[in-house]
């Protein structure tokens, strides 16, 4: 439905000074409702036409032309309201116009100055990948902003638990995201409104009452036997045989793509042991990351030793088409699972170490988790491990068997 603005001019009655001259009133209305304020302008009762609301006769001109520069402005306000906040009121145009009204911080453009700091940090202390969800969830606000109230950005101090809400609707039904998906969106807006707090733009909190929780994912990851098919296909082109390999090494050492990427020869060191490790940090965290070499990473190694540019150890390429080409990969290898590159650490929390018996906190530590938590997420116990843990239990209850026997009997 359209808003109604209106701006009215009158005399105030019970005002005359001495002079006989009376104070005359702006009244803006919008919607029905209305406040008024003094225009610091009187006139004479009788050079009043209040049928058009302005000044007659004598020194009518020069009352009339002031009248119309604050209808004027008052206009202008209005339709920048219109176009900046959630809703408009006839108290926040006076507010505006009398110079009260605070300063408005929009959040669209809070969000695009967190998001151009974010890229500065891209390399030192942000990840591209990081930055990237930062800016599709500004686009997605930017969207719902568009087609909820149909303006380019509004003021920060427009966002209320309702809009959170809508928010999440809209994410969840025009963006058709899933729910966990639309949960990390719903943390990185959190982030804005923080900042807007922290910085004193915004004193109440919004999200109070509103709770982000993500739902367990029972995350996949390849057996042992789907992991021999790809080492034994014969990949058609040298292109897959370079995924096949990246693909592999990260099942036997549970390095996402981005530490694989930043791999150098010095990462890889002699440790305590005599043998082999990967020394490095989580570029996602920064936590250290200490891995053994089993062999098949150290023959993958060996492999590419030598053979790339720019002091890469491995034929790293795009993340993206990596994940294109792994595609191309489980059609090959008949697999039907959805195979990606973070598959790979998937399949070394479960598949490498769990149920081969590594303890948890082993594995947490070697994928550079901060929060044990995280690694029950990634990985599950396999029903071979459960039979191999359980086998032979029977033979330690052959007494209280021989007991139920002789009961049962």
């Amino acid at each position: 439905m359209k808003s109604t603005f209106k701006v009215l001019f009158y005399l105030k009655k019970g005002s005359e000074k001495k002079n006989g001259e009376v104070m005359i009133m702006a009244r803006i209305t919008i919607d029905g409702k209305l406040c008024q304020f003094s225009t610091k302008q009187s006139i004479q009762p009788d050079n009043w036409n209040t049928a058009a609301g302005k000044a007659k006769g004598r020194d009518a001109g020069r009352i009339n032309a002031l009248l119309d520069d604050i209808r004027s402005s008052l206009n202008t306000i209005y339709h920048e309201m219109q176009r900046r906040d959630n809703y408009v009121t006839a108290e926040k145009v006076k507010n505006e116009f009398l110079g009260h009204s605070e300063s408005h911080e929009t959040i669209l453009s809070l969000f695009q100055k967190h998001n151009d700091d974010v890229k500065q940090l891209v390399g030192i202390s942000k990840t591209i990948a990081t930055y990237r969800k930062y800016e599709v969830t500004r686009r997605h606000l930017a969207e719902f902003i568009q087609s909820k109230y149909n303006v380019s950005d509004i003021s920060i101090k427009e966002i209320t638990p309702m809009f959170i809400t809508d928010f999440e609707l809209y994410l969840r039904t025009a963006c058709k995201c899933g729910y966990n998906t639309t949960a990390k969106f719903m943390q990185f807006f959190k982030r804005i409104i923080i900042i807007a707090r922290n910085n004193g733009i915004l004193v109440g909190d919004p999200f109070a009452s509103y709770k982000i929780r993500l739902e367990k994912v029972d995350r996949g990851y390849l057996t042992e036997d789907e992991i021999k098919i790809i080492l034994k296909k014969k990949m058609v082109s040298e292109r897959l045989e370079h995924v096949r390999d990246l693909f592999v090494f990260s099942c036997f050492c549970g390095l996402a793509y981005s530490d694989v990427a930043n791999l150098r020869q010095e990462n890889i060191q002699k440790s305590f042991d005599g043998n082999l490790w990967i020394i490095t940090k989580r570029q996602k965290t920064n936590t250290d990351v200490n891995v053994p070499l089993l062999d098949i990473p150290k023959m993958i190694l060996k492999k590419y030793k030598g053979k790339l540019p720019d002091g890469k150890i491995l034929p790293v390429i795009s993340n993206q088409k990596l994940n294109a080409y792994l595609k191309e990969i489980a059609d090959i290898c008949g697999i039907k699972k959805n195979l990606t590159f973070h598959l790979a650490r998937h399949t070394f929390a479960t598949t490498t170490t769990l149920s081969k018996g590594v303890p948890i906190e082993t594995v947490s530590k070697m994928l550079g988790h901060t929060n044990i938590e995280t690694t029950q997420i990634y990985a599950r116990i396999t029903n071979s491990k459960i039979g191999s843990d359980m086998q032979g239990l029977d033979k330690k209850f052959v007494g209280i068997e021989k007991i139920y026997k002789e009961v049962a009997m």
